[in-house]
């Protein structure tokens, strides 16, 4: 028994070679993702950049982080301010 992959359309994608908007589809195989036009049978892997960074934010920082950098001043109320 023959399995095909199922295909999804891409809302809003134009076909880089056609030039046609909403007749490109997705689909899986062997672990890999294309794209293909069905207007004008255009296809192509689509690669994306594996585990992008993702950006420090307040969020998603942990409070260890937030003590390790937290300046600490400490003043000498003792100090002698006549030497300014």
């Amino acid at each position: 028994m023959t399995f095909k992959a199922k295909k999804r359309f891409i809302a809003g994608a134009v076909c880089p070679r056609c030039g046609a908007i909403d007749k490109l589809v997705m689909y899986k195989e062997d672990g890999k993702e294309f794209r293909e036009c069905v207007s004008c049978g255009f296809h192509d892997e689509m690669r994306f950049k594996q585990n992008p960074r993702e950006l420090d934010t307040r969020v998603n920082v942990t409070e260890e982080q937030v003590k390790e950098e937290t300046q600490i001043l400490i003043l000498d109320p003792n100090a002698n301010n006549s030497e300014h």
